[in-house]
């Protein structure tokens, strides 16, 4: 796979949809922002930028301000794929941050999301 689709999806079209599923179990967009600005880098201002802006996935990724050293301890399956086995270091990246918001969605503790001790 050269260049998924998902690269190009405009990172404004798939915020709502990671909302939705955090409040569906009872969490809040304020986690959901925390753990992007955890995992990016972004501060609260750029992310907001970028939400206006129609920029897609890819390039979310690409201008992230700093991508955080931990989240290498990410671990674990979404869409039947181990995370930290994926090659295409992008991919890696979307499906990281996948990863978090089911975490979120299945209850987990903030401090046990952002892999903190």
């Amino acid at each position: 796979m050269k260049n998924p689709r998902i690269f190009k999806t405009p990172f404004n079209s798939v915020y709502p949809l990671y909302v939705k599923k955090a409040e569906n179990k009872g969490r809040t967009k304020a986690e959901v922002d925390q753990i992007i600005l955890w995992l990016t880098g972004y501060d609260e201002e750029g992310l907001k930028r970028q939400l206006d802006s129609d920029i897609n996935i890819e390039d979310f990724f690409e201008n992230a301000p700093e991508m955080n050293p931990n989240a290498s301890l990410i671990t674990g399956s979404i869409c039947g794929y181990r995370v930290e086995e994926i090659e295409d270091k992008m991919m890696q990246k979307i499906r990281y941050l996948d990863k978090l918001i089911d975490e979120l969605a299945k209850g987990k503790s903030m401090e046990k999301i952002l892999r903190k001790s």
